[in-house]
């Protein structure tokens, strides 16, 4: 007995944990199936990009890559590239280089905020120490950094240029807002340099190493950057209610770590006293929690920031970013690719209900 075929497309939905409403009609599946064959030529890469010679290396480096991931940098690279040439050798290379970038990243991260767990494991320095974790971080970014040398100025000046942004981000969220600084717009900068500018490098990658026309490359960069802020402004929704077996990381662990997101912030903005009382309560915790407390005193005040109107306001300003990178998609020719693009930001405000 066979197996019956898997329609084109589908594992790629199913992957992303999008509907296969991204992709409808055979026009679009063949874009899904160049998409699937393309990602298989980034994932054999990663297993052997990620291998270092050094046997402790070797195992810290490959440790987030075998942990998982939806892959939707190189998802994005390689369906901007629909509108070129489609999966040269260049567009297959800077998919994995992006992507590789972005594992170093969550190395850094979870060093800084304290993390627990990622990607449904113990966080690296949790089991190597904060010092490996960095170093390891540091390697990733190496391996990415000669990826991207394969292919010119362009490329370099492309990884550089995103690094930059990437720990600029970084360090203006270490640093915090300073006075004068508006908070909100603040931490909407901080989203942009920190997750908005590596998507926005793999849209915009999609078409400059495909050779696709250079006017598509300012549209696909605006577009990969208001999908960054829109995605990660879901994610300070959706980490104050998911699973920790869904997400791998305990409910509020930026808040615990006292990092703000956006539903804090807009808590903060509000002028009545209950607002102002939730608010206290979780900076007495996160205070408590700084001097060695249990981080689940904080449970209680979470679930009820969870149900305030900030955190229904911070998914409303998720939406309202998610159809301005839809917006963004104008210049490009109505057809598959942006059709796809469109169902892809539309479809991202599915991962909050």
């Amino acid at each position: 007995m066979t197996s019956s075929p898997i329609a084109p497309g589908s594992r790629l939905a199913s992957r992303l944990g999008f509907s296969d409403r991204i992709f409808i009609g055979p026009a679009a599946r063949r874009v899904a199936r160049s998409i699937e064959d393309g990602l298989e030529l980034v994932e054999t890469g990663l297993a052997e990009d990620v291998r270092v010679a050094d046997p402790l290396a070797d195992v810290t480096s490959r440790y987030l890559y075998e942990a998982g991931g939806k892959r939707i940098r190189p998802v994005l690279t390689l369906l901007a590239a629909q509108l070129g040439e489609g999966n040269t050798d260049a567009v297959i290379d800077i998919a994995k280089a992006l992507e590789i970038t972005h594992l170093g990243s969550l190395y850094h991260d979870d060093v800084m905020d304290g993390a627990d767990r990622r990607r449904g494991v113990p966080a690296a320095q949790t089991v190597w120490g904060n010092n490996i974790a960095i170093l390891t971080g540091d390697i990733l970014f190496s391996r990415a950094s000669q990826l991207m040398a394969r292919h010119g100025d362009r490329a370099i000046r492309l990884q550089a240029d995103t690094f930059e942004r990437l720990v600029l981000g970084q360090m203006h969220e270490t640093l915090g807002a300073q006075p004068g600084d508006d908070a909100i717009e603040f931490y909407i900068q901080v989203l942009a340099d920190k997750t908005g500018s590596l998507i926005a490098a793999a849209t915009q990658a999609g078409v400059i190493f495909s050779h696709a026309p250079s006017e598509y490359e300012e549209p696909m960069r605006v577009y990969g950057e208001k999908i960054g802020v829109a995605f990660q402004l879901l994610d300070d929704v959706i980490d104050l209610s998911a699973k920790p077996e869904d997400t791998g990381k305990v409910p509020g662990t930026d808040l615990r770590a006292g990092v703000p997101t956006m539903p804090y912030l807009l808590l903060k903005a509000e002028s009545d006293t209950a607002s102002a009382d939730l608010a206290a309560r979780i900076d007495e915790g996160v205070s408590r929690i700084a001097e060695g407390a249990d981080p689940s005193i904080l449970d209680g005040p979470l679930t009820e920031l969870r149900d305030h109107a900030s955190t229904q306001k911070t998914l409303e300003l998720a939406l309202t970013w998610t159809r301005d990178a839809i917006d963004a998609l104008a210049p490009l020719p109505k057809g598959t690719v942006r059709e796809a693009l469109t169902r892809f930001a539309e479809s991202l405000a599915e991962r909050s209900r």
